[in-house]
């Protein structure tokens, strides 16, 4: 660390930069790509700020957020998420999954099945190993739970194929959650669903005064749904764990799907499934570590 004055004179105030270098880890589940930085060693007190400069694909590491791995009075590790633009996820499946790789494969744990502390409550990770490296995590994503929207000016309900019109086209759209909210849009041919147009004009909605991540989908055969994400704060991404899981709920509760699906992502496939027994939704996929790196990072004192 190294440390940086401008001089102050006749009772100037003098200005202290300290140059910290951090340790991060570039890691994608199913396409959905974040930066990991392990608190427990390298503290960050402005993550807003980092995640906006960090992502930035042209002048930073490029990325679809950054996640803080820490430690928790309640679980075995935390997991804070902090999107693009600098605002706060309460979860992240993909994340979830590729911080049970990154605890294992840098032997920070020896379990193969770790609880994390997040913004919508504890969750289980199963981790499936192949010697040292983990390769494939299950996450007990926990209950489904209806996203309540007073769409018609009588009160807050769940909204399960409601209409809603953008620029002249109406969209059947159902609301779910799964930590954080999102709205599931089943289509007959995705290929023709502007994600970047309608998708941050559906995500601003009036409806959504919290804003709302927003699925397209379209079912296709053997139990697969094709999917495509505008995710709340980052925009369009390669895949969304929680949005995969609340395409897969709705597309059981609309009649459309069984309790098993097969969610195919612009990024990578995940299984969903929906138990019966204890109404748990379980996310399995893969974790890929990209690369590793060191960023310098200037704090005013």
């Amino acid at each position: 660390m190294c440390c940086n004055k401008t001089k102050g004179y006749n009772n100037q105030q003098i200005q202290v930069k300290m140059t910290k270098k951090i340790k991060f880890t570039k890691m994608h589940g199913a396409g959905n790509d974040y930066i990991y930085v392990d608190t427990t060693r390298y503290p960050i007190e402005n993550p807003e700020k980092l995640s906006k400069k960090w992502s930035a694909p042209h002048t930073g590491i490029g990325s679809d957020g950054l996640v803080l791995i820490g430690r928790s009075d309640k679980a075995d590790f935390s997991m804070r998420i902090f999107n693009a633009d600098g605002s706060e996820a309460k979860m992240c499946g993909n994340a979830s999954r590729c911080i049970g790789k990154y605890l294992y494969d840098y032997k920070l744990t020896s379990k193969t099945e770790i609880t994390l502390d997040t913004l919508s409550g504890i969750k289980i990770l199963k981790l499936h190993a192949t010697g040292d490296k983990v390769d494939t995590v299950t996450v007990d994503m926990g209950i489904p739970s209806d996203e309540p929207v007073n769409y018609d000016g009588k009160g807050s309900k769940p909204m399960t194929e409601h209409p809603i019109e953008i620029v002249g086209i109406r969209y059947t759209c159902t609301t779910e959650s799964m930590g954080n909210p999102h709205l599931v849009i089943f289509v007959n041919d995705i290929t023709k669903a502007d994600l970047s147009s309608i998708g941050p004009k559906l995500e601003n909605h009036p409806l959504f005064p919290d804003r709302i991540n927003v699925e397209f989908a379209q079912v296709l055969e053997e139990g697969k749904i094709r999917m495509r994400v505008w995710e709340r704060g980052s925009g369009v991404t390669q895949a969304c764990g929680t949005g995969a899981c609340a395409t897969a709920v709705a597309a059981f509760l609309t009649g459309r799907a069984g309790r098993k699906s097969i969610i195919v992502m612009d990024g990578g496939t995940l299984t969903i499934e929906w138990d019966i027994a204890t109404k748990h939704v379980f996310m399995t996929g893969e974790a890929t570590k990209v690369f590793e790196g060191e960023m310098e990072t200037d704090e005013e004192l």
